[in-house]
């Protein structure tokens, strides 16, 4: 026995919308999300709307983002992410890139700094050294000091790549813009 015999007729997104007291607007949206189909009766438009609601409300339904226990699992993940930099911090087995940055910055420039003292070390601590020698030795203090310069570099890069590969993030990708070289 049908109580409502007028719900067995097709029915337009119009009327289905004033129906349930929502916009034309979000009754179009379920049917391109293919909740509701065209050209279905007003009873089946109204079985699948109510069963997107229950579903809704049982977090069973997604509505575009993510979904209620894939946003409890991306809370747990952050939590779990965050106790353990705090548990590192207290460990001291980590510091923020930016601070480490800014330490081997410091180092490096001390570094260059007596480098760059050495040539008037050296004229001081042997006046009767030859030029040649000199400049020998210079160009081989130069040359370490750039090696150890772009080895840091390198060794910095290096870690960065392996820690976003542990990460799962794996390195930066290739934009296709090519560095001049040096």
């Amino acid at each position: 026995m049908k109580v409502l015999p007028y719900l067995d007729a097709p029915i337009s997104q119009a009327e289905f919308a004033q129906i349930v007291g929502i916009s034309e607007a979000r009754a179009s949206q379920l049917v391109s999300e293919n909740v509701l189909a065209r050209g279905e009766t007003a009873h089946e438009w109204l079985i699948a709307y109510t069963e997107r609601l229950r579903d809704q409300a049982a977090g069973r339904a997604s509505t575009g983002g993510l979904d209620l226990v894939q946003e409890r699992a991306a809370l747990a993940r952050e939590q779990r992410e965050g106790q353990a930099i705090k548990n590192a911090v207290a460990r001291k087995e980590y510091a923020a890139v930016g601070l480490l940055a800014d330490v081997l910055g410091m180092a490096a420039s001390a570094v260059v700094d007596r480098f760059d003292q050495l040539e008037g070390l050296l004229k001081k601590a042997c006046p009767g050294l030859p030029q040649e020698a000199e400049t020998a030795v210079l160009q081989v203090i130069a040359n370490a000091r750039n090696e150890w310069i772009r080895s840091t570099e390198r060794l910095v890069a290096d870690s960065v790549d392996a820690m976003l590969d542990v990460d799962g993030l794996g390195p930066e990708p290739d934009l296709g813009v090519e560095e001049e070289a040096a």
